[in-house]
């Protein structure tokens, strides 16, 4: 590095130190995250000959969890990030497309329970309650598109934006009225896989040694993990890949088809998009399609391990998939599958180790959006923009 180099980086530095000091905003926020920061270091190391009050089981423990709930984040966030990148408006009511293939798909497994399918063939049941969840959000999002934002697609953009607060609680309302405010629980699901590499919950039948393998739905199983004992939930590790699946089959699906070429060209400039021949009407219910199938899906696996579903269960999970997508970049499909997965982990294991109760994990998540704002407004990967 020449001097010339040099003394442009420490102009640099010195330039960025500045614009900190300028900016009492920031400059507060700096300070936070340092005493945040002392503090979690305080935390995970031993004092005195004793023990650290973080131990690093704690982190794995939630890191499985996080990494989990941090996936149904990034499924629903995927919607929100389709939906801007082509019509540049924020669709708060899909935080209700997700409530709907949770809460459908429970009269699914329901009745699937009822017939015994979901006894004697549970992976069936499970592919079938999945598809049916998918299929009602699908139903939601077409309609929503249909009735509440077609024809306001040239309004200005508040317009949009008040529209899909008031469906969201129609349909919160709508769903209230039809199956009443009392939670609904999804039923105990046994799926065992892979008995001789798991030979488990074993019985003896007929004098047969009959082994059951991994459950991988309800099972609970402690296992030592680097000389450390944990509890594991295969649920969460099940959520986590499919939603990876998921999440990797979109982004290749709008970068390697022809209607996604179409969804990125109507992103760029709909009137040119519309010269060149593409149907700009069904590019648009495509992305609301792929967004409600993303959402169905997310609900269904959230369901699964959460096991309970109200009409205003699509709330909370919608605001941090939405924050999610801001802290990725709006927009920006990668972006939103980080943002998710970052943000449900930060959220399960920051309060732990910060000493806070467990029960402020939402201020965590959304004081980090806050941040996010203040020194990333465009988010961790950037918001997708056609002209700077």
């Amino acid at each position: 590095m020449t001097t010339v180099e040099r003394t442009r980086g420490v102009r640099t530095w010195r330039d960025a130190a500045l614009d900190l000091l300028r900016n009492p905003v920031q400059l507060g926020a700096t300070a936070i995250l340092i005493v945040l920061l002392v503090i979690a270091v305080y935390n995970i190391t031993p004092q005195n000959g004793q023990p650290a009050e973080y131990q690093p089981e704690q982190f794995l423990r939630q890191l499985t969890f996080g990494l989990a709930q941090g996936s149904i984040y990034g499924l629903i966030a995927l919607g929100y990030t389709l939906v801007y990148g082509i019509l540049a408006m924020i669709n708060f009511a899909h935080s209700e497309v997700f409530m709907a293939g949770a809460y459908i798909g429970f009269f699914a497994i329901n009745a699937a329970e009822q017939a015994g399918l979901l006894l004697t063939n549970p992976l069936l049941a499970l592919l079938i309650t999945l598809g049916i969840g998918m299929a009602a959000s699908v139903v939601v999002a077409l309609l929503l598109e249909r009735i509440a934002y077609r024809p306001l697609r040239n309004a200005q953009r508040l317009v949009p934006l008040i529209t899909a607060i008031g469906a969201s609680i129609a349909l919160q309302q709508i769903f209230l009225r039809l199956f009443g405010a009392s939670a609904r629980r999804y039923p105990d699901v046994n799926l065992y896989v892979l008995p001789q590499v798991f030979p488990l919950e074993c019985d003896v039948v007929d004098a047969v040694r009959v082994c059951r393998g991994l459950d991988l739905i309800s099972g609970r199983y402690d296992v030592l993990v680097f000389g450390i004992e944990l509890r594991l939930l295969p649920i969460h590790f099940l959520v986590f890949f499919l939603a990876l699946a998921l999440m990797t089959a979109l982004w290749f699906y709008v970068n390697r088809t022809r209607t996604g070429k179409a969804m990125r060209a109507v992103a760029e400039d709909k009137a040119t998009a519309t010269l060149m021949g593409v149907n700009v009407n069904r590019v648009i219910v495509t992305t609301f399609i792929l967004g409600a199938l993303l959402a169905g899906a997310g609900g269904v696996l959230f369901a699964l391990y959460n096991q309970q579903v109200t009409p205003g269960m699509g709330f909370l999970p919608g605001i941090k998939a939405f924050t999610a997508a801001v802290l990725g970049g709006i927009g920006n499909i990668p972006g939103a599958v980080f943002g998710g997965l970052f943000l449900g982990v930060v959220e399960t294991v920051a309060p732990s180790m910060l000493g806070m109760s467990t029960q402020l994990k939402d201020v965590v998540a959304f004081g980090l959006l806050v941040l996010v704002l203040i020194f990333r407004p465009q988010g961790i990967f950037g918001e997708v923009l056609v002209t700077k």
